[in-house]
C-alpha cells in the first residue's frame, strides 16, 4: 500500500471511530469527513506545509508532525516560529483552517481522531498568545525597530537600486612591470589527455603543525613562496610544480588560465616591491597593492609581471575569449571588477565599488551577463562586513546583501537581486541559465534565486558552518557546498548536499578542513576540493559521497581553485573548466562529459 492510500484509509478509520460520516453536521457546522478533507488539501497544497514537512507530515526540512500537534499548537508555530513567518499570510488561514489541518494531521497517526469539539478547539486558538503583544516584558524603542526589519519580506518590499543608473565603465592602463624567460618545458603534454592546474599559497599551518609534531621538520612542509603545479587528471597525481622566486610571494586566491591553456595568471608582489623579498605584513596584507604574474603552462616560470591597479581575487574566463577577474583592493584609479584580453593583457573594461553602491566580493558569469556578489559599505575592511562580528553575536542585524547584474556590452547595472542572509560567498548558475544558487557564510546557508524572476524558490541551512564555495553534480540535481567555516572564525571540515529542486539536505560529506573551492571536474563523476589548511585536494566520487584521492600538494602550499586543460589529438591545448564553468564543448549536464 502506498503512502497516499495508507494516509486515506487512516481518514476513513478515523471518521469510523468518531461515529461521524460526510452528513453529520450540527446545523452549519462542517462534519468531520469535510474538516479532514479540507485539512489535507490545506496541508498539501502549494507553498504550504507538506513543502518542508513532507507529503505525508513525515518530515524532510521540517520536522516530523506524526504526533498529531494541536490545533493551538501549530497556531502558536505560526505566531512565533521565525520559519514560518508569512505562512498565515499567505494561506489565509481561517480558524476552521488550522483545526482541519490538526485533525487531518490526528489522522495520520496511530491513535487517529478523538472526539471534536468545534466550540472548544476555536476557543483553545483564541488562546494562543501573539508574539506582537507584550505586555509582561520591557520592549524597548530598539526592540520594535528591529522587529520591524527581522522579516526578509520587508526587504524585498523597499528594496531600492543601489547602483547608479546608465553605463558604468571605467578603464585602467595595464603596464608591464617585468618580462622574464620562461625557461624550458618541465613535462610533455600527450595529446589526448587532461591536466588540472593550481595556484598554491604559503599558508597551511594546521597541517605543517601536525607533521613537525610528529618528528617531521617544518619547513619540509612549508614553500618559501607561492607555487604553481601541474597535475594528470586520470591518475589524480602531481605531475610538476614550479616555487617562484621569493621575491615573487604573495598571498594566493584563484587559479586562472587564458582560454587557450597557454599561460596562468596567479597573484604578484606589490609593484614597487619588486627585486625585493617581501615581509609577511606585504604578503597577507589583501588591502595592499599586488601585481599580476603571468606564467607559462609548460615551463611553470612566469614570463610577465603586470601591473592591473588591483590585487586579484579570482578569475575566470568569459566568452573563450577574456578573463574576469575581481579585486580584493585597487589603486586610486584601479578596477574592482574588470575584463582583460589575455592575448595582449590589457584591460577592455570594468566598474568600481561606488558606481555600484557597495563592496564587491567576487564576479561571475553565465557568459552573456555579469554577477558581481554584493555587501554594503561600513562593517569592517574590504570584503569581510560583519561576517565574524555576526556569528559571533556582536551585531544584531545587519543591512541586506545583494547580487548585481551587469551588461559587460554597456558595464550597466540591469537587475539587482536581494539575498536573504550574510557574508555572500559564492554564485553557480545552471546550464539553462535559469537559476542561480549563491551561498552566506555568516548565515550558514544557500539560496536559489530565479533570474528571471527573482524569486527566491528556497533557502536552507548547510551541515556546517562558514559555506563558501559550490558546485552543481553532473545532472544539475544536486548542490554541493564547501562548509569552509571562515566566516564564522573555525576550520570547517564538511561539504553539505542539498537538492537542487527544493533544497532538502541530502547528504553531509566529511573532508579536509576548510575546504573552500569545490569543483564537478570534466568527466561528470568527480567533484574535487581544495582544503586551504591541510595543503591538498580531496576527489569525492558523486554517486558514493566517498573521498577517492587525496592529493597532496607540494610542501603542502595552500590550493586556490583548479582549472582543467585538455590536449586534443593534435596536441592543441584548451580549458575546459574553471571557477566559472565548463568551456570549449565541454559540459557534462548537457551530456558532453569528458572522459579520461
Amino acid at each position: 500500500m502506498n503512502n497516499r492510500n495508507l494516509a486515506s484509509t487512516l481518514i476513513i478509520l478515523a471518521v469510523g471511530a468518531t461515529g461521524c460520516s460526510q452528513g453529520d453536521t450540527d446545523g452549519d457546522e462542517p462534519g468531520l469527513s469535510e474538516l479532514l478533507a479540507r485539512g489535507e488539501s490545506s496541508f498539501v497544497a502549494s507553498m504550504a506545509c507538506a513543502d518542508c514537512h513532507g507529503g505525508q507530515a513525515q518530515g524532510d526540512t521540517a520536522p516530523s508532525l506524526l504526533f498529531g500537534p494541536s490545533p493551538a499548537d501549530i497556531q502558536y508555530q505560526l505566531n512565533t516560529n521565525p520559519e514560518m513567518a508569512g505562512l498565515e499570510e499567505e494561506l489565509a488561514l481561517s480558524a476552521d483552517d488550522v483545526i482541519s489541518i490538526s485533525l487531518y494531521l490526528q489522522s495520520l497517526t496511530d491513535e487517529g481522531v478523538g472526539s471534536v469539539n468545534l466550540a472548544a478547539l476555536r476557543a483553545s486558538l483564541e488562546a494562543v498568545p501573539d508574539v506582537a503583544v507584550v505586555e509582561d516584558y520591557v520592549v524597548t524603542e530598539r526592540d520594535r525597530q528591529v522587529m520591524q526589519i527581522e522579516r526578509f519580506e520587508t526587504v524585498l518590499e523597499d528594496w531600492e537600486r543601489r547602483a547608479r543608473p546608465g553605463p558604468l565603465v571605467q578603464t585602467y592602463q595595464t603596464t608591464v612591470i617585468a618580462t622574464f624567460d620562461a625557461g624550458e618545458p618541465v613535462f610533455e603534454p600527450e595529446p589526448g589527455r587532461t591536466y588540472w592546474y593550481e595556484n598554491l599559497g604559503t599558508t597551511t599551518p594546521y597541517y605543517t603543525t601536525i607533521l613537525g609534531n610528529e618528528g617531521t621538520a617544518v619547513t619540509e612542509f612549508t614553500a618559501n613562496s607561492s607555487q604553481v603545479v601541474v597535475g594528470d587528471a586520470a591518475t589524480k597525481e602531481v605531475i610538476a610544480s614550479s616555487e617562484l622566486p621569493a621575491e615573487m610571494r604573495a598571498a594566493v586566491h584563484g587559479t586562472v588560465m587564458s582560454p587557450d591553456g597557454r599561460y596562468i595568471y596567479i597573484v604578484g608582489p606589490r609593484p614597487q616591491a619588486a627585486g625585493e623579498t617581501p615581509d609577511d605584513s606585504s604578503v597577507v596584507d589583501l588591502q595592499s597593492e599586488a601585481s599580476l604574474l603571468k606564467v607559462d603552462a609548460l615551463t611553470l616560470q612566469p614570463v610577465k609581471t603586470i601591473d592591473v591597479g588591483a590585487r586579484m581575487h579570482h578569475g575566470q574566463i568569459f566568452q573563450d575569449r577574456h578573463l574576469l577577474f575581481d579585486s580584493f583592493s585597487r589603486t586610486e584609479d584601479g578596477l574592482n571588477i574588470f575584463l582583460l584580453d589575455p592575448e595582449t593583457d590589457e584591460i577592455v573594461g570594468g566598474v568600481r565599488d561606488e558606481d555600484l553602491g557597495g563592496s564587491p566580493y567576487l564576479a561571475f558569469t553565465d557568459n552573456e551577463f555579469i554577477y558581481v556578489i554584493m555587501t554594503p559599505f561600513g562593517y569592517g575592511p574590504g570584503s569581510f562586513p560583519g561576517s565574524i562580528q555576526l556569528v559571533h553575536g556582536e551585531l544584531t542585524t545587519m543591512r541586506p546583501i545583494w547580487v548585481a547584474r551587469v551588461d559587460p556590452a554597456t558595464w550597466e547595472v540591469v537587475r539587482e537581486y536581494p539575498v536573504p542572509g550574510f557574508r555572500p560567498h559564492w554564485i553557480v548558475i545552471d546550464s539553462a541559465r535559469e537559476n542561480m544558487y549563491v551561498t552566506k557564510g555568516a548565515s550558514a546557508n544557500v539560496s536559489k534565486i530565479n533570474l528571471e524572476s527573482g524569486e527566491i524558490l528556497w533557502t536552507t541551512g548547510t551541515a556546517g558552518l562558514g559555506p563558501y564555495g559550490l558546485t552543481l553534480n553532473a545532472d544539475e540535481s544536486e548542490v554541493w557546498t564547501a562548509d569552509k567555516g571562515e566566516p564564522a572564525g573555525i576550520l570547517g571540515r564538511t561539504v553539505s548536499v542539498i537538492a537542487a529542486d527544493g533544497g532538502q539536505q541530502r547528504h553531509t560529506v566529511f573532508a579536509g578542513y576548510m575546504i573552500d573551492h569545490i569543483l564537478l571536474a570534466p568527466n561528470g563523476r568527480e567533484l574535487w576540493g581544495t582544503s586551504n589548511r591541510e595543503g591538498r585536494i580531496y576527489v569525492f566520487d558523486q554517486d558514493t559521497y566517498e573521498t577517492s584521492h587525496v592529493i597532496d600538494m607540494p610542501k603542502f602550499g595552500d590550493p586556490h581553485g583548479l582549472v582543467w586543460v585538455h590536449y586534443d589529438e593534435n596536441g592543441n591545448s584548451m580549458v575546459v573548466r574553471d571557477q566559472g564553468g565548463f568551456h570549449n564543448g565541454v559540459n557534462p549536464a548537457l551530456g558532453t562529459a569528458l572522459d579520461y
